[in-house]
């Protein structure tokens, strides 16, 4: 079994960490492999290579890096494309899809809205998953149950749609806590993105082992929803009290601002 960390940023687009500093931090967590995937319009065909060349010469045994993008799309819907590392003007989520598969890549809707919901039941063409966890727009305590949902009637028309499970990390100050177990004896790109399609691989955050089917215990949802309405309250809270101060001329410190996304 292979440790990793999913859906990550880094300096070539809007995180914080460089490639070496995310590979420094993901080994002292006890990963082989990280899957990055920086946001595609900060590119162009030379910085392009540039992060494949990077992402490249930054692995070995001991840790390997997938290169990957993250593209926006039409309605603000974001797709992941793990190991796509081609460009394309193209913003209709279902020639995104196709796109990321043309690569014999990972496609993967990132977070999906709740308002999204219909909308990608509508799609003819389906990704091969759904990100059922993010920690960082989900928040660390627990997913929507409603994204499970969503991923078991796309699983009806296609029973091969994986969960995954991301950290979508931008900031240095940010929890990172959701790591991939991943069925793969060997840390080389090519073999983990098998695994991944293969859905040989659960998500591990604290106790919880989640499956890539997202087949969850009816019990666990009901947690899962509990948690994440508490914690969603509190988030509220707190982003109703940064506004008000805003609309008074008072800025939140850095520090504090920092402190929070490791809390939430």
């Amino acid at each position: 079994m292979l440790k990793g960390a999913m859906h990550m940023h880094s300096t070539y687009s809007d995180g914080e960490f460089t490639l070496p500093e995310l590979r420094e931090i993901f080994l002292a967590d006890g990963c082989s492999f990280a899957c990055v995937t920086d946001h595609a319009e900060y590119f162009d065909d030379a910085s392009i290579q540039r992060y494949v060349e990077q992402c490249q010469s930054l692995s070995d045994n001991k840790f390997v890096f997938v290169a990957g993008l993250e593209y926006r799309c039409e309605r603000n819907m974001h797709i992941l494309g793990y190991g796509a590392t081609q460009l394309t003007p193209a913003t209709d989520p279902q020639e995104v899809i196709r796109h990321i598969n043309s690569q014999n890549a990972v496609s993967v809707i990132a977070h999906p809205k709740d308002d999204s919901f219909a909308w990608i039941e509508s799609f003819e063409t389906l990704p091969l998953g759904i990100e059922a966890w993010n920690t960082k727009y989900d928040g660390r305590y627990a997913p929507r149950p409603g994204t499970f949902a969503l991923l078991q009637r796309l699983r009806q028309r296609q029973p091969a749609t994986l969960a995954f499970f991301g950290q979508d990390l931008h900031w240095k100050r940010q929890y990172r806590g959701m790591f991939v177990e991943l069925d793969c004896a060997l840390p080389k790109p090519a073999a983990i993105l098998r695994a991944l399609q293969s859905g040989s691989y659960f998500g591990q955050k604290d106790n919880y082992r989640l499956p890539s089917s997202g087949i969850i215990a009816d019990e666990l949802l009901a947690e899962f929803g509990r948690d994440h309405d508490r914690s969603s309250r509190l988030w509220r809270i707190m982003k109703g009290s940064k506004q008000v101060l805003d609309r008074a001329g008072i800025k939140v410190p850095a520090s504090i601002k920092a402190q929070l996304r490791r809390i939430f």
